[in-house]
């Protein structure tokens, strides 16, 4: 079983459409959607915006549906001028960039006690993505590999795009991909972030994203649909 993971409607729903034999489930709140992707048995979900929201639902996927990989897919706004509106990013790795320890401690700013500062998608499942995304590839859009910087934060602010790039050495931002990593690495369970572009750092991101959610979130929804025939 495959478990995915959407914060917003039209992330998940993007997905949703590939799905057959759907069957809708409530479990604490949640509604969910088990069925085929691709010969696959799937489970869709929308958690809803936020580190916490993220979490609680990565691990009732893992308890409830005892998944063997958990995928997070969705949108993110760009900290780079390299990446562009529909540009895909594979998480390498992620890190909490809102998390800071640094007052008690020797500690790195992101970095969380007694877990770590980074956490890193699967390797296979990188590889897979990207052989996926380059089969396919119509040279519409761009595809990246590197760090994605997860927050409680909706950052509109170019000023603080450049210091989390600079900080952090990340490519993109969203609200919930390190979150997913963190609850999977402590649950020794494989799992990767991909994103897509819907905004970028011009000082009109707020705009951007409404505009560009739907782009972004079916751009996405394909690089899955595809990777999911390689798993």
């Amino acid at each position: 079983m495959i478990g995915i993971i959407a914060a917003e409607f039209e992330e998940m729903n993007a997905i949703r459409e590939y799905m057959t034999n759907c069957i809708e489930e409530v479990v604490y709140n949640l509604k969910l959607y088990k069925g085929i992707i691709k010969n696959k048995e799937c489970v869709i979900v929308q958690c809803g915006v936020g580190k916490v929201n993220a979490a609680r639902t990565a691990q009732i996927l893992i308890d409830k549906y005892n998944v063997e990989y958990v995928v997070n897919i969705g949108s993110a706004g760009s900290v780079t001028h390299a990446l562009d509106i529909g540009d895909i990013v594979i998480g390498t790795e992620l890190v909490q960039y809102d998390f800071d320890i640094t007052g008690i401690g020797d500690y790195e700013k992101g970095e969380i006690f007694e877990v770590g500062k980074l956490f890193y998608s699967d390797k296979r499942l990188i590889e897979l993505c990207k052989e996926s995304i380059q089969s396919e590839n119509n040279n519409e859009n761009k595809m990246m590999l590197g760090r994605i910087g997860t927050a409680d934060l909706f950052c509109s602010d170019s000023e603080i795009h450049k210091r989390v790039k600079d900080e952090f050495d990340v490519l993109c931002v969203e609200m919930e991909g390190a979150a997913i990593g963190q609850v999977c690495t402590l649950d020794n369970i494989p799992f990767l972030v991909i994103r897509s572009i819907s905004d970028t750092p011009n000082g009109n991101n707020k705009v951007d994203f409404h505009i560009y959610l739907e782009h972004a979130s079916k751009k996405a929804a394909e690089i899955l649909y595809n990777l999911i025939e390689k798993i």
